[in-house]
């Protein structure tokens, strides 16, 4: 397990709510599905799991819900 800090939050047109979270040691990037929308019939989006990526250019993401300071 390793320490990250919250971007932010991003909705997608499925309905899925993903956090994006930079790992502090690393500096990478993960996004994190937080919540599965109700109508999403993707199979890769499940709640408390990472998300590719290039998995979200497919879905395209409605606007940032919030930003962390």
């Amino acid at each position: 397990m390793s320490l990250v800090r919250l971007l932010g939050f991003t909705t997608l047109a499925c309905g899925c709510v993903v956090g994006k979270y930079r790992e502090v040691a690393t500096n990478r990037e993960i996004d994190y599905v937080e919540e599965k929308g109700k109508t999403c019939g993707t199979h890769g989006h499940r709640r408390n799991h990472t998300i590719a990526t290039d998995r979200l250019g497919s879905v395209p993401p409605i606007a940032f819900t919030s930003k962390a300071s």
